[in-house]
Formats: structure tokens, C-alpha cells, sequence
């Protein structure tokens, strides 16, 4: 399954929160205003329960999930406008099981079947949106019967499974109802302007052959409810970055450095001047990578940067931890029979908790009041001083893993898989960031080996997690650098990626630094692209492997690229 990362956010405040019994409710609606389309979901709800209970098969779970959504974009380049747009939709999932939780129609490679995707009227008008979900309702049960029988054919037909586990798994419903409001979508002309300004600075770099500016911001609510007692009102907002800029090698090697940042509003960004050097650094960046030689294959000790570390430990482990990676015939379950076992140096920990907003004072792209599934978002320890505790669990559960921990997260539209939210990895054996350069070097000096190489940034990477393929994974960092053992000063190299197995590689780990970094990010996998964030510290590897990147051979272009006429003499500023 590929995953490449690239940015994210969220949230607000809270009014006051009130127990009855078991249920949670947040803050009520403004003004005590009826909420037209939870109302109307749950009378659709509870009129398609009634009716298709009577038909064999019948469902024994029917759930609707709402995305509420306003967005807006604006991308510039080279100082103009490219696109602007504001839009609003809502878009409506309709989940449906038959058959019973120990076997439904979603088992196995059948789970795409449970889930069927629309849009809702804007308008709170109650028969239109009725209407709208009947439809879905029942293109969803058509769907869903037809793959139960494939279902039960096949229980006859094939051997026993490995991991008997249910197909879905009881919960205790939760009721929560949050109406306040998500920061506001930022004005469109100040959109637009900020595009504007930072596409600009990549003018009068004539090497960098093209730039974006992309900014969107989101406000989204989600209201689900279903036939188990659950309904959830939950709001999140978030506004994200990113800025990319492209060039060529005269090799015709495609070189490419993207920054992304994200908080819950534009007044939360980070100051205009830390965003202007970043992409001044882009620029400088690009540059060096042109002339920086190409670097060979390499197996030896090296060091990432935290920033660095976060995307590798994301990629690498963060994957096969996920729950419904622990099951099925065509899953590699590079951890699944772990547990309580060793599997990272002592001295680490993992946890992935979306529950926590910010770190070091930076918002955190994962985070989330309530998964995809209407469960609560819970702190999962998922390793502790290196011993495998637990894993990121929707509601499929898996040997000895009965209960979801609120990690159930897709894209509107697919079926929610066990997916990571922050991932924070912590360490007890550090050293001063400082010093980790000389230990680097003194490293290297033991085995022998000419220079280690230095990880300053990673873009993203993929991995395997499929039994069929090898169980291996690779990473795309953008800035390699040699350091030699005799005083030469460090070398910036190109053209590498980052390979290995999960089991090899994360056991390498000599001792960290003391700061934790953070990449937010958006990961795409089989449940759709979600936000996401990992943080860490920096890490000494006694050993990581590279091997060279593929590449064109196109050359860069032969007509010199257009005088920027704003910076000519005598040109109006």
C-alpha cells in the first residue's frame, strides 16, 4: 500500500461538558436551534431499521455518518492567482452489516461492501434529505445482501481462517453533542493574498522551473448516529500550507522540496518572517541540490533528524501497527504474534494519542474528538520501553484484541480502518542534539566505514504490508549529507532513498537526541487520505541502507527561463 505524507490540523474551546448516566453532552445548540438534520437522520434511521428488518437477510446494524464541510482554496504561483474557491457540501455515509457480528458481509476482501457514498441537500429541509438517504439506504442493502451470500458461499468453499475474530465488534453507545463553533473560514481575498506573497519569493530564482503556494482551510461537522444508541455531533477546523518548488539536475535527476504547515486558524500560523525564511531555504536548497553529487549505494550508520524520524517511524512501524493489518490471509503481520515481546531498543516508547492538540506549543494534524465510527478517541500506549502493548483498533477486531480504541478514521466515502492519529515516540537514552554529530562520526569510525550520511528531511515514502509482496518499505529523503571521519566539511548529496525491512531496521537505533520534532501530515491508505502527525527526536542508526533513486534523463530546458520584468531596471514596483 502506498503511503505519502504531506500536511494537517484543528479545533477550539469548549462550553461545558454534562454527565447523564452514561451519555456525554457538550455545548447546546445556539439559541436551542433544532438540529434538522440529526433529527432527520435518526427518524430515517429508525423507519429503515423497521422496513428492512422484515426482508431476509436483514440488517442488525444500519448507521448514517454527515460531514458538514465548507472549504476554501486558493493556489498562486510565481506571485499570481491560479485558482480560488469556496465551496460547501455535505457529504453522507451509509454503513449497513446483515448477517450477524461474527460473520457479515464486510469479512475479508468484502469490506468495501458495508459502506455506500452521497451528498446531502445544504438546505435543512427535512423530506429532501429523507429522501436522499432512502436512496442510499437502499442502493446500500442491495449492495451489502448480494456480497453477504459471496460471504457465506465462501465459508463453505475455503479453508479455515487464521484469526476467527468477529467481523465487528460490540461497543457501548455514546451520545455527544458539540455545537460550538469551529474557527471560522478565513476570508477569500486574504486567501488569495497569501498565496500571492509567497509563490512571489520563487521569482527571482530563474533555476526553480515551478513553485506552489496552496492554502486551504476547512471547517467540517460530523453528525452520525446509528441503530446501536450512538450519536455524535463533533466539530473540527483546521487551515494548511503547503509550499512546493521544483527544478532539474543536469542529469535530469527531478529535484523537489515541499514545507507544509497547519493550526486550527490563520492567526495560528507560524509569523510571516519564519514562513518567508523557509521558503527563501527552498530556494536555497534547490540550488545546492543541482550542483550536489549523486551518492551511491550505501549500508552504514547514519542520523536522522527528528523531523526525519517522525516520518520514518510513521512509515516503517506505524503501519504494520495498525489493527486490521493483524489479520487476513493477504496481510504480512509483521507484528501480530509480538505482542509482549521486544520489538524497538528498550529505551523507546510509542503512543499514538489524538486526543492531545498540541506539542512543544504546535498544533498536532492528528488530532480528533471521535473517529469515523462514532467511538471515542482514546490514548493508545502502543509500546512501552520497547515491548509491543497494543494496536491502533476500529471496530474489526482481531485476536486478543476484541474492543475498537477510537482509531476507526477514513475519508468520507470509505469503509474506516485502524489508522495511526499522532504517533509521539519517546526515549530514555538521549544525548544533547549537539552532541549526536560527533557520536555520528565516532560511529563511524568503529565500523570502519568512510563517512555516515545525515537525514536532514524527509518528504514521505511507502510501504508493504501485504504477505503476496516483500515486507519491505522505502523513504524519500530530500537532504542527504555525507560527514567524513578526517574534517572535511559535510556534503550535500542526491539521488538516494531509504530501504529496508521494518523487523532489521527499527533495532538499529543506538540513542536519540533530546528535542521532539514534529511532521504533520495527510497519509493515504485503504480508508482514504486522513490528517495525521508523528513527532521525535532525532536518532543515531548503526545501520541503514540506501540505493539510488530512478530518475529521467530529460535535460533542463535549453531556452533560459523569462526575465522577471518586476525586478528590471526602470520596471514599475
Amino acid at each position: 500500500m502506498k503511503k505519502i505524507l504531506r500536511c494537517s490540523t484543528l479545533s477550539f474551546l469548549f462550553a461545558f461538558i454534562l454527565l447523564i448516566q452514561s451519555f456525554t453532552w457538550g455545548a447546546s445548540r445556539p439559541g436551542d436551534k433544532p438540529d434538522v438534520l440529526l433529527s432527520t437522520m435518526q427518524q430515517e434511521l429508525q423507519r429503515a431499521q423497521a422496513n428492512l428488518g422484515k426482508l431476509d437477510p436483514a440488517p442488525y446494524f444500519i448507521s448514517y455518518s454527515v460531514y458538514d464541510q465548507s472549504v476554501a482554496i486558493a493556489l498562486g504561483s510565481e506571485g499570481t492567482l491560479v485558482s480560488s474557491t469556496r465551496a460547501r457540501r455535505r457529504a453522507a455515509d451509509v454503513t449497513l452489516r446483515i448477517g450477524t457480528p461474527a460473520l457479515d458481509n464486510s469479512h475479508q476482501q468484502n469490506r468495501p461492501s458495508a459502506r455506500s457514498f452521497g451528498s446531502l441537500p445544504l438546505d435543512d429541509d427535512p423530506n429532501a434529505i429523507a429522501h436522499e438517504l432512502w436512496r442510499l439506504t437502499y442502493e446500500e442493502y442491495r449492495k451489502a445482501s448480494k456480497a453477504y451470500a459471496s460471504v457465506k458461499t465462501n465459508t463453505q468453499v475455503e479453508a479455515k481462517e487464521e484469526d476467527t475474530s468477529p467481523d465487528f465488534s460490540e461497543e457501548k453507545p455514546t451520545t455527544y453533542a458539540d455545537y460550538k463553533e469551529a474557527a471560522p473560514i478565513p476570508d477569500q481575498k486574504a486567501l488569495e493574498k497569501f498565496v500571492r506573497e509567497y509563490s512571489a519569493h520563487f521569482r527571482k530564482y530563474p533555476f526553480i522551473y515551478s513553485c506552489m503556494v496552496l492554502v486551504s482551510a476547512q471547517k467540517t461537522r460530523l453528525h452520525f448516529t446509528s441503530t446501536e444508541g450512538n450519536h455524535v455531533v463533533a466539530p473540527t477546523g483546521f487551515v494548511r500550507v503547503a509550499i512546493e518548488a521544483e527544478t532539474r539536475a543536469d542529469d535530469g535527476m527531478e529535484l523537489m522540496r515541499v514545507e507544509t504547515f497547519q493550526a486550527e486558524s490563520m492567526d495560528h500560523l507560524p509569523p510571516a518572517s519564519e514562513i518567508a525564511a523557509k521558503v527563501e531555504k527552498m530556494a536555497t536548497d534547490l540550488k545546492a541540490l543541482r550542483e550536489a553529487p549523486v551518492a551511491e549505494p550505501y549500508d552504514g550508520p547514519a542520523l536522522l533528524s527528528g523531523r526525519a524520524s517522525a516520518v520514518f517511524f510513521h512509515e516503517v512501524l506505524g503501519h504494520r501497527l495498525e489493527g486490521h493489518r493483524q489479520r487476513g490471509e493477504q496481510e504480512g503481520q509483521t507484528f501480530t504474534k509480538k505482542v509482549g515481546q521486544p520489538v524497538l531498543p528498550e529505551f523507546l516508547s510509542v503512543i499514538d494519542d489524538p486526543t492531545q492538540r498540541k506539542l512543544n506549543g504546535l498544533d498536532l494534524g492528528g488530532f480528533y474528538e471521535f473517529d469515523d465510527e462514532g467511538m471515542p478517541a482514546t490514548r493508545v500506549d502502543v509500546i512501552k520501553d520497547g515491548v509491543l502493548k497494543n494496536f491502533l483498533m476500529s471496530r474489526m477486531p482481531i485476536k486478543n484484541f476484541a474492543s475498537s480504541n477510537g482509531h476507526g478514521r477514513s475519508q468520507p466515502g470509505a469503509m474506516p480502518t485502524g489508522r495511526q492519529g499522532n504517533l509521539i515516540v519517546s526515549s530514555t537514552k538521549t544525548v544533547k542534539d549537539s552532541e549526536l554529530r560527533q557520536k555520528l562520526i565516532e560511529e563511524v569510525k568503529k565500523q570502519g566505514k568512510p563517512y555516515g550520511l545525515y537525514f536532514e528531511d524527509i518528504q514521505g515514502g511507502f510501504t508493504l504490508t501485504q504477505r503476496s509482496m516483500p515486507q519491505a518499505f522505502q523513504v524519500l529523503p530530500v537532504l542527504v549529507w555525507r560527514v567524513y571521519t578526517d574534517g572535511r566539511p559535510d556534503e550535500l548529496v542526491r539521488g538516494i532513498d531509504i530501504v529496508g525491512t521494518p523487523l532489521a531496521a527499527m533495532n538499529r537505533i543506538l540513542v536519540t537526541g533530546d528535542t521532539t520534532d514534529i511532521f504533520n501530515g495527510v497519509c493515504g491508505a485503504e480508508s482514504g487520505q486522513v490528517p495525521v502527525a508523528a513527532a521525535a527526536p532525532a536518532m543515531l542508526f548503526s545501520e541503514i541502507e540506501v540505493q539510488k533513486r530512478a530518475h529521467s534523463l530529460n535535460r533542463p530546458p535549453i531556452l533560459p527561463a523569462p526575465t522577471d520584468s518586476t525586478s528590471a531596471p526602470g520596471a514599475k514596483q
